[in-house]
């Protein structure tokens, strides 16, 4: 059974039927069957197709990324300044075959902020870059230094 071909006998046993009831489907094209000699072979596809089981995704496989970016030197509203641009950024493009999650702590009294992202690599990857780009070009959006000191 690990080939993901089946035996008429194979599959009448793990429905519960009877053989004769398993030829039956085959013969009214219930369930699609290859002959070989003088007997069935039902691929796992198939079977899957017969009982309502979703085939599995194509493709490649689901990859997921845990990411932790610490921002010290922010105060709480640049804390909170940062944490608005970031979940705009998660729900502004926002792909549902891509979801993220996102949260995000300032610690107060060490005046630091972390963010925690997980999601799909590239989604990440993505967020990361808007992170990146916000901390390292325009530092007033975030520090709020006030304009007219000198």
């Amino acid at each position: 059974m690990g080939n993901g071909m089946y035996s008429v006998e194979q599959v009448a046993e793990l429905l519960g039927l009877h053989v004769r009831t398993v030829r039956g489907y085959i013969r009214d094209g219930r369930l699609r069957a290859v002959r070989i000699g003088k007997q069935y072979r039902i691929a796992r596809a198939d079977l899957d197709a017969l009982t309502g089981r979703p085939a599995p995704a194509a493709g490649p496989p689901a990859v997921e990324v845990s990411s932790i970016v610490q921002v010290d030197g922010v105060d709480r509203a640049a804390a909170d300044r940062l944490a608005t641009l970031v979940l705009a950024g998660v729900n502004t493009h926002h792909d549902p075959a891509r979801p993220l999650r996102v949260q995000t702590v300032h610690d107060e009294e060490r005046h630091r902020m972390k963010i925690v992202i997980l999601g799909d690599a590239a989604a990440t990857a993505d967020l990361l870059r808007l992170v990146d780009a916000v901390l390292t070009g325009d530092n007033d959006l975030l520090i709020g230094t006030e304009t007219g000191d000198a």
